[in-house]
């Protein structure tokens, strides 16, 4: 099954991203669809290959194709996004002096606390994104793989004292959606036509950090302005539970802006850039953005999975080959990412 939007009017002008890379509707945007495909992923469950395999194939259909799809039958109740998406309320209702005591400017080289609207531009956009997020990342404490010692180690996180309840209603849903990133990632292992294992030392201590998206109705909004202005995602994948407003919308490979409209009890899921650069480009990180059309307030969880910061982000053997050899430099999961949180917070990269 597959889902065609109804689409934006066509735009076949480069896309600048604010890290400095340039795409067009006939580079590394949807290679050979303007379809995003509904997946049944139940079959990560199974204690049989087959069943796996088939869920792995259908992934890597999509995403060598267009680089997202909707994940269905995927095992995680809609509570823990609904307990978020209170807490986010009760946060974002908070006043702006009490969330900037963790405004995410005052953590450098980190996506963790608070940023507000108007805080981030994408390059060839004149004005400033307008969402708000509060930002979290990997806790040992929380993960359900992590060893006793790990357990113990302090976190990076900061969390508001005005909502003393809020970590851990948020942090139970980040280890349903941790968990769920370590099997997808063993089935896009089979989908490179790898053993099931090939990722799993990238993985014990993931990069795996998550935020609560609010984003303001657009109506009388000014030309040029989106909730979220084009760009693609750091990480390997990104999972999103969004809201029923909609608003996501993926440039395909015409070059018009397909529209992905919430799906109840799925899923969003997304390639990243640290994964296309790993597969030598055989799965492809799309473009996205957000406009909020929908008369109401929008709100959105984003789970980004990557992996080990101390591990090199090496090309995927079967994805390279004398005729096909690698084409990014070799660096670490964490300079990679370093480098795009830098651009993206406009800071001197190091």
């Amino acid at each position: 099954m597959a889902i065609s939007q109804a689409q934006a009017p066509a735009t076949n002008a480069p896309v600048t991203l604010d890290n400095g890379m340039i795409f067009s509707a006939t580079s590394n945007v949807s290679k050979e669809s303007d379809l995003v495909p509904v997946i049944d992923v139940s079959g990560i469950y199974s204690n049989k290959l087959e069943d796996r395999q088939k869920v792995a194939e259908e992934i890597r259909d999509a995403a060598t194709k267009i680089g997202f799809f909707y994940a269905k039958s995927h095992g995680i109740s809609r509570s823990g996004f609904d307990h978020c998406i209170e807490m986010g309320r009760e946060f974002f209702a908070l006043p702006d002096e009490e969330k900037n005591k963790i405004n995410t400017e005052l953590f450098p080289g980190e996506f963790i606390g608070y940023h507000a609207k108007d805080t981030y531009s994408r390059a060839q956009q004149k004005f400033k994104d307008l969402s708000e997020a509060f930002n979290w990342c990997y806790d040992a404490a929380y993960d359900p793989e992590s060893d006793a010692e790990s357990k113990t180690l302090p976190s990076i996180n900061v969390w508001p004292e005005e909502l003393p309840e809020m970590k851990d209603a948020l942090m139970a849903y980040w280890a349903e959606l941790l968990t769920l990133s370590r099997k997808l990632t063993r089935i896009i292992a089979l989908a490179l036509h790898m053993p099931e294992d090939h990722f799993d030392e990238y993985i014990k201590r993931p990069e795996a950090s998550m935020r609560i998206m609010h984003y303001p109705d657009q109506q009388a909004s000014r030309d040029d302005q989106n909730g979220i202005g084009a760009h693609t995602d750091f990480t390997s994948f990104t999972i999103v539970t969004q809201d029923e407003q909609g608003g996501l919308e993926v440039l395909s490979k015409s070059g018009e802006w397909i529209q992905v409209k919430p799906i109840p009890d799925t899923f969003v899921i997304n390639i990243g850039d640290c994964l296309m650069r790993q597969t030598n480009d055989v799965f492809v990180s799309t473009i996205h953005r957000v406009i909020n059309h929908s008369g109401a307030e929008r709100y959105s969880v984003p789970f980004f999975f990557g992996f080990d910061r101390e591990m090199p982000l090496n090309p995927v053997p079967s994805c390279i080959s004398d005729n096909n050899p690698a084409k990014y430099p070799l660096m670490t999961a964490g300079e990679y990412l370093k480098f795009r949180v830098n651009t993206t917070k406009g800071t001197r990269a190091s």
